[in-house]
């Protein structure tokens, strides 16, 4: 799921070299060394700091998940195919203990030390969650943007900008909202709606138009303007809604527009089409990894806390690229914001792949 969520205040690239897919025709990868990056260093589950004071059973229970997916074997760093079901077919049950699942991944998966490009190890971390907004079934007063599907009248939105979209209405209108909220649950990629009589809707993810976003933070510090409150997601959607004409100038200067559809479950639905789970899941590159590996993270909150868990990849994002770079999910809600707007932190990850595949030597 192709999200647009970066209201940090600085960007990070990456430069990708071209890659072709690392499978063959029956989706499993041969073992040819050859074709495997020089990104990821072999190392010991004792070199994962904090590893033995998480909690696993979280991150299994995540994983679970990975394995009722249809994973896209593709990318630059890509598992065995069968070696990786295999370890779904063994899991320990939901009811084993911290002690054993622990034992149970390290048995199963080695983990690499991952570096970027140039070598260095030493990536960024944001965040991201699953706001709730205010909407309505009509169009009135506050509620004026178009919370849209994909169209089904045949009309093209790949490359057409968003402003376009909007006013020709090229989707099926699903619900109508804010436009600063529209904004905020089309960067998060699905969100929930809380509609006049109370009723709850769930948005997740359906298409986007292929076009590049422009971040609204940078808008605003490129103009010099700064929001009372700083520039974190919340405190600039808070003064836009009180600058309606600067708001919708700068909505519209982001060409990214993301489209929706219902869901009957409230789960927050990832790249692989299976529930998020909350500071367990990330969001990566996919165009490095494929989605549905487990990952260990080594970072910090943004009250300065250590973030040291077992993630699972099973998420992607527009902003997300580079080896050393995810976005943490933590959860819906308020409190979930309160944590995912300000989180921007360097820190260390690390992959598991099935122990029985052999990586070459990296040069770093």
């Amino acid at each position: 799921m192709l999200r647009n969520r970066l209201f940090i205040l600085y960007a990070l690239f990456f430069a990708l070299a071209a890659c072709g897919d690392l499978t063959d025709t029956g989706g499993h990868v041969s073992g040819d060394n050859s074709a495997k990056p020089v990104h990821l260093k072999k190392v010991s589950y004792a070199d994962l700091p904090g590893w033995r004071d998480d909690d696993a059973r979280y991150a299994l229970a995540a994983f679970r998940n990975t394995c009722k997916a249809k994973i896209q074997y593709v990318g630059r760093v890509v598992p065995d195919k069968y070696l990786l079901e295999e370890k779904c077919q063994v899991m320990p049950a939901p009811s084993a203990d911290n002690a054993t699942v622990r034992a149970w991944f390290e048995s199963h998966f080695q983990p690499y030390k991952i570096a970027d490009e140039s070598g260095k190890t030493k990536g960024v971390f944001t965040g991201y969650y699953s706001p709730t907004i205010a909407a309505s079934r009509k169009q009135g007063g506050a509620y004026s943007e178009p919370l849209m599907g994909v169209p089904t009248d045949g009309r093209n939105f790949k490359g057409v900008d968003k402003k376009t979209i909007v006013q020709n209405r090229i989707g099926n209108v699903l619900y109508w909202a804010h436009p600063v909220d529209v904004q905020n649950i089309q960067i998060q990629g699905s969100g929930m709606l809380r509609l006049e009589d109370g009723t709850l809707v769930k948005l997740n993810f359906a298409a986007v138009n292929d076009l590049p976003f422009k971040s609204i933070g940078d808008q605003l510090i490129k103009r010099g303007i700064r929001p009372p409150e700083g520039y974190s997601a919340a405190a600039v959607w808070k003064y836009l809604k009180t600058q309606p004409a600067l708001a919708r100038e700068v909505i519209d200067n982001n060409p990214r527009y993301v489209y929706f559809k219902e869901s009957p479950e409230h789960a927050v639905v990832g790249k692989l089409g299976t529930p998020l789970s909350k500071i367990r899941s990330i969001a990566v590159d996919d165009t490095i990894y494929t989605v549905g590996l487990p990952m260990f993270v080594d970072t910090y909150l943004s009250d300065n806390r250590k973030f040291q868990r077992l993630m699972v990849a099973q998420d992607t994002g527009s902003a997300i690229r580079g080896f050393v770079r995810a976005d943490i999910f933590f959860g819906t809600g308020e409190d979930a914001e309160a944590y995912a707007s300000p989180q921007y932190s360097n820190g260390e990850m690390y992959i598991l792949m099935p122990k029985e595949y052999q990586y070459v030597k990296p040069t770093w």
